[in-house]
């Protein structure tokens, strides 16, 4: 699924797209969907309407990821909906940034993504 999504939104650009591009918005998204898919029924805390970020705190509290990983996706995702809203209200079409401003946010965001995908989490 996560490869179709990709392919939709293709970025043929120098830029990293804060929404679509691997270690973005939608990874972070699919990984508390994950969490929640996975775990809410050992941990019904999870399905608790608390929004993205609240959740994966609340994964990192629960021992399904790593606390300090899940504190850095979630900055990660905080600042990445702060800079696409600003873009936004700009009257940008898309929301990309040069890779360099978000690099450790990317990087932070693929490897949880590497660690409840690959790992088994």
């Amino acid at each position: 699924m996560r490869q179709k999504m990709l392919d939709g939104h293709p970025n043929n650009s120098e830029l990293f797209d804060l929404k679509h591009d691997r270690g973005g918005i939608v990874d972070v998204e699919f990984i508390v969907q994950y969490l929640l898919l996975a775990h809410a029924a050992r941990y019904p805390q999870l399905a608790d309407n608390i929004g993205n970020l609240a959740l994966l705190k609340r994964a990192g509290e629960l021992g399904l990821i790593p606390g300090e990983l899940a504190s850095r996706v979630a900055e990660a995702y905080r600042d990445y909906r702060r800079l696409q809203h600003t873009m936004r209200l700009q009257g940008s079409e898309k929301a990309r940034v040069p890779t360099g401003e978000i690099a450790t946010h990317a990087e932070a965001v693929q490897a949880l993504w590497q660690q409840v995908f690959t790992a088994g989490s």
